[in-house]
């Protein structure tokens, strides 16, 4: 009896790291079905990526532009759309959050598109 109670503190402590990392890491239902939405369509060049950061003391997530002139889109947890920090016909998106770039903060790359 004394050695599987030795393992009770081990589990709870897999069980604790094994929530808040879940916890972290979960990612707005609107930006999954945003998710299944790029999985459909063809694969971009260079292929399409997500990143969350914090900025203005947020969790938002930037998807990076495809090419060119299509700019790329910041969205909040609930997936509104708040600018389009770069790109565009002037490179410069639309203005609404030209200090993003220096301003954000905790990158993470939530999900990249692995198809060829």
């Amino acid at each position: 009896m004394e050695f599987k109670c030795a393992w009770v503190p081990f589990i709870f402590i897999l069980l604790f790291l094994h929530c808040s990392k879940e916890e972290s890491e979960s990612i707005p239902n609107c930006i999954e079905q945003k998710i299944k939405t790029l999985e459909k369509e063809a694969v971009w060049n260079p292929p399409a990526k997500i990143y969350s950061y914090t900025y203005q003391n947020q969790t938002v997530y930037f998807f990076p532009q495809r090419c060119c002139d299509i700019p790329s889109e910041l969205y909040d947890e609930n997936c509104t759309l708040l600018c389009l920090p770069d790109g565009g016909i002037t490179g410069q998106g639309n203005g609404k959050c030209a200090n993003f770039f220096i301003e954000r903060t905790n990158e993470k790359l939530i999900w990249e598109d692995s198809r060829e």
